[in-house]
């Protein structure tokens, strides 16, 4: 058998590809859409794909599975559980709880796991030559290292109402089945830590049943599905704007994008045009960088591992968008951005070079430091805003601090004051960085940048409210 683990860090997503190098055939389990990976992987060991695997219609990423299945001619094999509602709506091979797949000599069984979704299966794979007993157990978005998957996300995020308890109490049934396997059994999840697709993720790879039997609290619960339900639902995290169009791109015929687009590079006219029609400028560049000089208007989203949960957030589907980036970071935030179906990019440009060359003005982000920071606490023409998430915030806040949710900015616009100094900070600044974009973008022109945030403020034992 031959097996590798894909993962991507920018959304703790992980795929699988399984083949069996004796047939020469492989399948691969929850593609990413930059689907590349997969086609050299398989090249590189002399297989061909004939298989591909979802375990469920996904809310965080826009699965490649079409793109791969126009490259290489293998069969999609999807779930049809769960009931009407939660069919592909495009041609595909439909599996169900029991369902065998035969891969060579490897051979999958379909498990379905309700709860994070209604139609969310797992499988189970057995190496023939090697043992008759299954050895690895895929689980998608059911059990990961340390956790199960959240079953609030078809209410908070493609908002289907009354949807969340009723997946808590599937769920509580469909780690029954997990308790029922070998304890041996190699545990394959569909994420890591950093997901928002659970609260407790472990930052391992992989586990066994065996240990998530012993450390996983999902399975200290026996006979107390009260119990279990109420704390599988409270203290998530919020999750990102774009997992409602991920939920519908993932489950209707789509576009396909098949390579990784190469951008144009826009010229000064094009660019001042774009801004003036209100194009978003997406600046890339590390928040320090920005702060000392930024285009007008632009938004500071750093091009680091949160790049395309960020982006997500502030982003629209229709409408286009510019990038600044160094040339050398191109394909990567490309790759980044298509992983979540935001391929609207007008082009990019490589500095901020191109905009003073032709008398454009920069601007600067009004920093302060821990000192201007405590005046400004205590004083009553001043608001603290806390960017951080509720979660975070519940656990310990600065006192007189109003948390609002970065993600959220954009709809509570109307909380921050035009006539008081208006104080923003985060965690560590990342975030605060592009609050303060947004902000300045949307005509505010009061708001100063604590930026070494909580990190700085609880290192030197100031006051922390919880």
């Amino acid at each position: 058998m031959f097996f590798q683990h894909v993962y991507d860090k920018t959304l703790a997503q992980a795929s699988y590809f399984i083949g069996c190098q004796k047939a020469g055939v492989a399948a691969v389990i929850d593609a990413k859409r930059d689907v590349d990976t997969y086609l050299e992987i398989a090249k590189a060991n002399n297989m061909k794909i004939t298989h591909i695997l979802e375990t469920h219609i996904h809310a965080d990423f826009l699965a490649g599975s079409r793109e791969l299945a126009a490259l290489t001619g293998a069969e999609m094999y999807l779930s049809s559980e769960g009931g009407p509602d939660w069919q592909y709506e495009f041609p595909h091979t439909d599996i169900i709880d029991g369902s065998i797949l035969n891969l060579g000599n490897l051979k999958i069984e379909v498990i379905h796991t309700p709860g994070h979704t209604p139609e969310s299966i797992s499988f189970l794979l057995t190496d023939s030559p090697a043992s008759e007993e299954p050895v690895m157990l895929f689980t998608g978005d059911f059990v990961f290292v340390g956790d199960v998957g959240r079953p609030d996300l078809l209410e908070k995020a493609a908002g289907l109402k009354g949807t969340q308890e009723i997946g808590a109490k599937q769920m509580y049934q469909s780690i029954k089945k997990f308790e029922s396997l070998a304890a041996y059994i190699q545990l394959w999840p569909g994420h890591g830590a950093g997901s928002a697709c659970g609260k407790a993720l472990g930052a391992v790879p992989s586990s066994t049943v065996g240990y998530e039997l012993i450390r996983n609290w999902a399975f200290q619960y026996d006979d107390d599905e009260p119990g279990f339900v109420k704390y599988l639902l409270e203290d998530q995290p919020e999750p990102p704007k774009y997992f409602a169009m991920m939920k519908k791109l993932n489950k209707v015929d789509r576009p396909l994008l098949t390579s990784v687009p190469k951008l144009k590079k826009i010229d000064s006219i094009e660019l001042v045009k774009a801004l003036e029609e209100g194009v978003k400028l997406i600046d890339a560049r590390d928040k320090t960088i920005f702060s000392k000089g930024f285009i007008p208007k632009s938004i500071n989203i750093q091009g680091n591992n949160s790049f395309a949960t960020w982006a997500g957030w502030f982003l629209s589907y229709n409408e286009p968008f510019i990038i600044l980036a160094e040339e050398r970071q191109l394909e990567d935030l490309t790759r980044k951005l298509m992983r979540i179906g935001l391929d609207n990019i007008q082009g990019y440009i490589p500095s901020t070079k191109i905009w003073e060359d032709n008398g454009g003005k920069l601007e600067k982000v009004n920093q302060i430091n821990i000192e201007e920071f405590k005046k400004l606490i205590s004083d009553k023409d001043s608001q603290i805003i806390d960017l951080r998430s509720a979660t975070e915030y519940n656990e310990g806040h600065i006192e007189g601090a109003k948390n609002i949710f970065i993600g959220t900015l954009m709809d509570n616009l109307d909380k921050i004051s035009k006539d008081k100094k208006v104080v923003i900070h985060c965690q560590g600044g990342d975030r605060a960085a592009i609050g303060y974009s947004l902000l300045v973008r949307n005509g505010f022109t009061n708001i100063v940048n604590y930026s070494p945030g909580m990190n700085e403020w609880k290192s030197q034992n100031n006051l922390v409210v919880q």
